[in-house]
């Protein structure tokens, strides 16, 4: 199923609905409506506020209208019909009129005998206007309340006594009005916000989900590597650098099923060599009975050769499961084993090629014998390779490959210098790196890569020294295995010591 099918499949499944609604999209809707409601509410809690304050102001200015035209009657008592009107047309029990520091009751009816609260609507502090507010909203209803407040700029005062039963009703019915008005305004802007954010970010996104689902079912196909936009955003940013690491993996990809092949092509021929590298050992052995000197000298190192191959045979069919074996550690004399690496190599004298052992007789390290060989041999052998291939090197220079060593302590420091055309930059940067790391054409960097699996193996370090010659300069230390305190103790001449 490509990228196409996929994307046409999700809208029409009903799985794409059920995604949706848990999906990011769904998510961000539903915070856009949450958040503008927030908006709305903390509009709403000064808003009703400031409604209750009109109102209660409307109904005083109402009764002071209706008092100024009373107080302009002198000495006229009014009829039982037409006070009943004006406490009705002002909504109250009671209206006092203050004037000249005079008090003057202008109506009156079913005046209650006690009044549960008082508002001065000309004096009240925002904070405590928001909590009457509330308190009217959740407790109001059938209380006797008292307003009053200045008429003008005339210097009376009117108060009024009155039931809080219409503003209370008037609160909640403005209430209704905003919240209808508030779910109309939120739908309208998460609406928007999501049309926004949903052609913004999360189309890229599913683009980029999209792309990782059908690369994840066919990692090896190039069709399903994704193809990013040209945006300087963050998404167009995330968009190449997943370009960038499908290439990479495809490219892994195509490097482990290659080696996966290789592997099992080694198998197969390493299989065979087994057999024709025990033909070998078998007539080795026999050239040994011989009495011609020259082939009783070059027999023991034949045999250690043969019996090298067939060690280096076996461990290849292991390569691929595990590390390499443990070493099988003891002490030998180190010069022996550079003297076997040197005759391995094979130089020849019109090759021009010095190979210089500054090494003591006496010198001893503590590491398994075949790996340490297997070490040193691969890096003279990549010195010698790379003085052979260096055809610009100038006459005057002597092209040597030198091995020193010396003991710190428990450490011995092994150095493996030439005096060759030096490692190129691509091969610093891929050092000790399988299959990135050779300094020729057409090398695998095997041999870098084994010899420091096996210096590690020792507790050892290998590394790569600066100096301020032309040529490669490797230096390897392997400290002796820590010894117990009783075995250390046991050791003659430990007392002595």
């Amino acid at each position: 199923m490509g990228r196409a099918d996929i994307e046409n499949d999700m809208p029409s499944q009903p799985r794409g609905f059920s995604r949706f609604r848990g999906g990011l999209s769904a998510r961000l809707l539903r915070l856009a409506f949450v958040f503008v409601m927030l908006a709305e509410v903390l509009i709403y809690v000064p808003s009703i506020s400031t409604m209750r304050l009109n109102w209660l102001s409307d109904r005083l200015n109402t009764a002071a209208a209706a008092s100024v035209v009373v107080n302009g009657l002198k000495n006229v008592v009014l009829p039982a019909p037409v006070r009943d009107d004006t406490l009705m047309a002002t909504g109250t029990r009671a209206i006092v009129l203050t004037k000249d520091g005079m008090r003057h009751l202008i109506a009156t009816a079913d005046m209650p005998p006690t009044v549960d609260m008082q508002y001065n609507v000309a004096d009240m502090h925002p904070l405590s206007a928001i909590y009457d507010a509330f308190d009217e909203l959740i407790f109001g209803g059938n209380r006797i309340i008292r307003v009053y407040g200045p008429v003008a700029d005339s210097g009376m005062t009117i108060e009024v006594v009155m039931t809080d039963t219409s503003l209370r009703d008037a609160m909640i019915a403005y209430s209704r009005s905003v919240l209808v008005i508030s779910l109309m305004i939120s739908l309208f802007s998460a609406t928007l916000i999501f049309i926004a954010i949903n052609r913004i970010m999360i189309r890229p996104i599913r683009r980029i989900t999209t792309s990782m689902a059908c690369f994840s079912e066919m990692p090896d196909d190039p069709e399903q590597i994704f193809k990013p936009g040209n945006g300087d955003d963050e998404l167009s940013l995330a968009g190449r650098n997943l370009e960038q690491m499908q290439r990479e993996l495809q490219k892994t990809l195509r490097q482990q099923r290659n080696l996966a092949e290789l592997g099992l092509a080694v198998s197969k021929i390493n299989h065979d060599m087994r057999n024709i590298l025990a033909s070998v050992q078998l007539i080795s052995d026999r050239l040994g009975d011989t009495d011609d000197p020259m082939v009783k000298r070059l027999a023991p190192k034949l045999l250690r050769a043969v019996g090298r191959a067939v060690s280096y045979s076996d461990s290849v069919l292991s390569f691929g499961k595990a590390s390499e074996a443990e070493p099988k550690r003891r002490l030998l004399r180190l010069k022996a084993v550079v003297q076997d690496v040197c005759d391995i190599l094979g130089i020849e004298p019109e090759a021009g090629i010095e190979f210089d052992i500054r090494i003591a007789d006496e010198l001893t390290v503590d590491a398994d014998p075949d790996q340490l060989f297997r070490v040193i041999h691969n890096l003279c052998r990549n010195a010698l390779q790379a003085l052979m291939n260096d055809a610009d090197q100038d006459a005057a220079i002597i092209r040597r490959i030198t091995v020193s060593a010396y003991r710190t302590g428990s450490v011995v420091s092994i150095s493996v210098d030439d005096t060759g055309p030096g490692m190129p930059p691509k091969a610093r940067e891929n050092l000790f790196k399988a299959f990135r790391g050779s300094a020729r054409s057409g090398g695998t960097g095997l041999g870098l890569a084994i010899a420091r699996e096996l210096v590690l193996a020792h507790g050892g370090t290998i590394a790569l020294v600066e100096k301020g010659h032309p040529g490669t300069l490797f230096r390897i230390e392997i400290p002796d295995r820590p010894i117990a305190i009783n075995a250390f103790r046991a050791k003659p001449g430990a007392e002595a010591q």
